[in-house]
């Protein structure tokens, strides 16, 4: 009986522990007496004892690698350095476990000389404005590189570039100076527009009171020429009521003397006075020299 339960025990020793639950995104690399064997997915699974061994565990996730600044020269000899970011992710864990000696070291070495020689071929202004460029041609190298160890690259993005102090020195005082011209340029136009501005409203200013002075003029004339037709109008209904109220040389004469007396108060410096205030033609005489003195005074 005590044989039994040793033998139970052992078989549960060994048996407990090759029972492997694989998890998601995850993959074993299963070896059979030294040799690859199988791929275990997520699930469960068990191995021989003694025989069988896991041989690698690959994670299936996109791994994110922060390579540190590599030194590497332009075309034009200028110095700087350049770290980069490779996004990658293992398609096939067999040719990841067995394809390479330690595979991330081999990426982030095949990174850097491939990165030397894309920049080798670029001047430190193209280096600088290209980083598309350089992460597109990196990504398609790197890609076509790691296929035999089972290593697919997804993206590639040149993280800093960083030149000589006395380069980074001789661009920022290039891009004071630009800021500067582009600054001049926009207050010379500014002053130029505000110029226009002006001036076409001084023109539209002139044209306004122009128009203005015009409209007055007209409408002063109309005034005046309205006041004389009304007081001509007045003066022939004047005329007329007398004669249609068939007035007498007494009446005519009253009349004259109101407008001697009205000619006395205005303006009028010199009167002449008939002898003969009776004659309605010598009364109208008179005014009339009257009015011919006021207007050459």
């Amino acid at each position: 009986m005590p044989f039994l339960i040793v033998i139970l025990v052992i078989i549960v020793l060994l048996v407990i522990p090759n029972i492997k639950i694989v998890p998601q995104a995850k993959s074993y690399v299963i070896e059979r007496l030294g040799s690859y064997y199988t791929t275990w997915k997520n699930g469960l699974h068990f191995k021989i004892p003694f025989i069988d061994r896991v041989s690698n565990v690959v994670t299936l996730k996109e791994i994110v690698k922060d390579f540190d600044p590599q030194p590497v020269i332009t075309k034009d000899n200028v110095t700087m350095q350049i770290d980069t970011v490779v996004y990658f992710q293992i398609t096939d864990p067999k040719l990841y476990t067995y394809g390479v000696e330690f595979p991330v070291s081999a990426i982030e070495n095949l990174t850097a000389t491939t990165l030397r020689n894309i920049i080798g071929e670029l001047e430190l202004d193209q280096t600088l404005t290209s980083r598309d460029i350089i992460n597109s041609k990196m990504r398609s190298i790197l890609d076509e590189a790691t296929d035999p160890w089972g290593i697919k690259v997804n993206r590639v993005e040149v993280k800093n570039i960083l030149p000589p102090k006395d380069i980074q020195e001789a661009m920022e005082k290039q891009m004071r100076a630009e800021r500067e011209r582009r600054e001049k340029i926009l207050q010379a136009e500014g002053e130029k527009k505000s110029s226009i501005l002006i001036a076409e409203g001084e023109k539209e200013s002139a044209i306004l009171r122009a128009e203005a002075e015009k409209e007055a003029r007209i409408k002063r004339a109309e005034g005046e020429a309205e006041a004389l037709l009304k007081i001509k109008t007045a003066e022939a209904e004047g005329i007329k009521l007398l004669k249609d109220a068939k007035a007498d040389n007494s009446v005519l004469t009253l009349k004259s003397y109101e407008t001697l007396a009205n000619m006395a108060n205005g303006q009028a410096t010199k009167i002449i006075v008939p002898s003969d205030l009776q004659s309605i033609a010598t009364i109208g005489t008179t005014i009339k020299e009257m009015m011919s003195d006021n207007k050459s005074k």
